[in-house]
């Protein structure tokens, strides 16, 4: 996606996608939120959202999405939440160019609100902390925290208990079936696992293969995001991200990861990206 007219003035901050290199569901709160372990690290796959503070409080968002009212995005909602917390009488121009594919579990929408957030933090001298951001972040979806954050981490409660983990530099090759996963429906799943055993000790586990509690029932329900990993498993360990629909494989060096996208890449949508030590914005004040 490429933005036609930006402003000069518009200041870019990048908005990186998420992998779950594993995730267990280890049981459901009485409010119905799913209690999950999963570890969560960054890739070099960005959207990039520009930001322009206004004097008049309004929050404009001048890249629309088919079928989603401006109120309703996360970005809109991000900024809208910080105003409220911070008693900021601004406002902001929001441009997200989008580059991570949408409904695949890599977070984007999630990562889109928490760069707003810690843009216009700055932006507007609101001072927030980052737990105060997280806090916020919580309250418009349970992966927002992490990428405010800033860390790759071990994630447990309903993603939002985080602890910094070291995870192998590694690239890795991501596969997008051509279908959208409807979270609720394999989140309310009759046979989705959730009683996987909690984890003692809060670290990358060394133990392969890593398993996505998700995703049999995902294969079950989507045949698409199955063929996808079947195709993506011919090559090494592939395992789903999220709740889908997106696949992905570990790789130990940047050549191996090339020879296999090379080799899918002419099948489905995908990327070949290196893994991050830590959120482009984890310095920000």
């Amino acid at each position: 996606m490429t933005l036609q007219n930006l402003p000069a003035d518009a200041q870019a901050f990048l908005a990186p996608a998420k992998l779950n290199l594993m995730l267990h569901i280890t049981g459901r709160r009485d409010d119905g939120y799913h209690l999950l372990e999963t570890v969560f690290t960054f890739i070099g796959l960005y959207d990039t959202v520009h930001i322009r503070s206004r004097n008049d409080g309004q929050i404009v968002l001048h890249t629309l999405i088919d079928g989603v009212d401006a109120e309703q995005d996360l970005s809109v909602r991000a900024a809208r939440a910080l105003q409220q917390a911070s008693g900021s009488t601004l406002g902001a121009d929001l441009w997200v160019e989008k580059n991570i594919p949408m409904g695949g579990g890599l977070g984007g929408g999630s990562s889109d609100a928490a760069t707003v957030l810690l843009a216009l933090n700055q932006l507007w001298h609101t001072q927030l902390t980052r737990q105060q951001l997280m806090d916020l972040g919580l309250k418009l979806g349970a992966d927002v925290p992490v990428f405010i954050f800033g860390q790759n981490s071990f994630a447990s409660g309903i993603g939002e208990v985080l602890t910094e983990v070291s995870v192998p530099n590694q690239w890795y090759v991501v596969v997008k079936p051509n279908v959208h996963v409807a979270t609720a429906k394999i989140f309310g799943h009759e046979r989705l696992t959730r009683d996987s055993a909690p984890s003692i000790i809060r670290v990358f586990p060394r133990v392969q293969p890593l398993r996505n509690d998700m995703q049999a029932v995902v294969c079950e329900e989507y045949p698409e995001v199955a063929a996808a990993l079947s195709r993506l498993k011919q090559f090494g360990a592939a395992m789903m991200t999220g709740s889908g629909a997106c696949v992905f494989l570990a790789c130990e060096t940047e050549s191996a990861a090339r020879e296999v996208y090379a080799q899918v890449a002419t099948e489905y949508e995908a990327y070949c990206v290196a893994g991050l030590d830590q959120h482009p914005l984890s310095t920000l004040k």
